[in-house]
């Protein structure tokens, strides 16, 4: 079941009223989109875009039924400046960007988002189509290369072992699937360095990190947003990790120390004890939300 991690929180947060128009980057499966489209009714305008057509078209489907004006673009949040001029509108009142994984691509979509099945290894956001694979890094690139990519984007303090445990495993044959990985991981993370996540959590979160390119898609995606705000308008952004954090929180700093954004949250909002134990996937959320003056 896909549980929208902070709803209430950054729905809220946007302070959306009757008419207003919306963009949300990572429609997923529709949970916060449902509650936006309600907070803004039948004169209000969503756009709303994700690089899965398959989760697009389930969201597309459940808001079926409420009244505003929806316009659902396949594509990634970092191109809301095209999908904006397709969609004729110039700015918007409120962004929400939600910078994770649904339910649905780890426990449904296999394309080797998880290190709990055996799963071809693909990692990538998009349904179908060209482009680079988890595959293509484990099976092509270089040892360090492998390494740097698992320390920087995983923060995995055995990134070395681990890039050459892969090296030496797709001697013997390709690594093909995500049940192989996890264990070439598992087996060169030593047992006093496991902790209470899997040994190869760090390892696929700096693979699906560099397949998307999802820093650079956040970067984009936030300055351009900010650009297409309207006066007034709100920005909130949940992210799942300290490297998106980071970038969400310099950036917001940045556009309040210029004097064109007041922050509304000076920390992040985090899932209370009742959300997490309900959803214990919410609980490395985090929400910023700003205004723009």
């Amino acid at each position: 079941m896909h549980i929208s991690v902070l709803l209430k929180e950054s729905t809220e947060g946007l302070a959306l009223a009757e008419g207003k128009t919306v963009f949300e980057g990572t429609v997923g499966l529709g949970g916060h989109s449902r509650a936006l489209c309600e907070m803004i009714g039948k004169s209000g305008f969503f756009i709303g875009t994700d690089a899965d057509q398959e989760s697009l078209a389930i969201a597309e489907e459940r808001l079926k039924d409420l009244p505003c004006k929806k316009l659902f673009a396949c594509d990634n949040f970092r191109n809301i400046d095209a999908v904006l001029a397709k969609a004729g509108v110039e700015k918007v009142d409120a962004i929400l960007l939600d910078i994770g994984l649904s339910n649905r691509q780890l426990d449904v979509v296999p394309r080797g988002f998880s290190f709990m099945r055996d799963e071809p290894l693909l990692m990538t956001f998009r349904s179908e189509g060209d482009g680079l694979t988890a595959r293509e890094i484990v099976n092509e690139w270089a040892e360090e290369s492998i390494a740097d990519i698992i320390y920087g984007y995983g923060e995995e303090r055995f990134a070395r072992r681990i890039a050459k445990g892969i090296v030496e495993a797709r001697k013997d044959k390709p690594i093909e699937t995500s049940g192989q990985l996890a264990e070439i991981v598992k087996k060169c993370v030593p047992k006093f360095g496991f902790s209470k996540i899997n040994p190869a959590t760090k390892t696929f979160q700096a693979l699906r990190i560099a397949v998307n390119d999802e820093l650079g898609a956040l970067r984009e995606g936030i300055a351009k947003g900010f650009e297409h705000l309207a006066p007034e308008g709100r920005m909130a952004i949940i992210s799942f990790h300290s490297l998106e954090d980071r970038i969400v929180k310099e950036f917001f700093r940045q556009k309040a120390n210029e004097g064109v954004a007041t922050l509304v949250t000076k920390k992040p909002i985090v899932p209370s004890d009742s959300e997490v134990k309900e959803n214990p996937k919410s609980r490395s959320s985090k929400l910023r939300i700003l205004i723009k003056k």
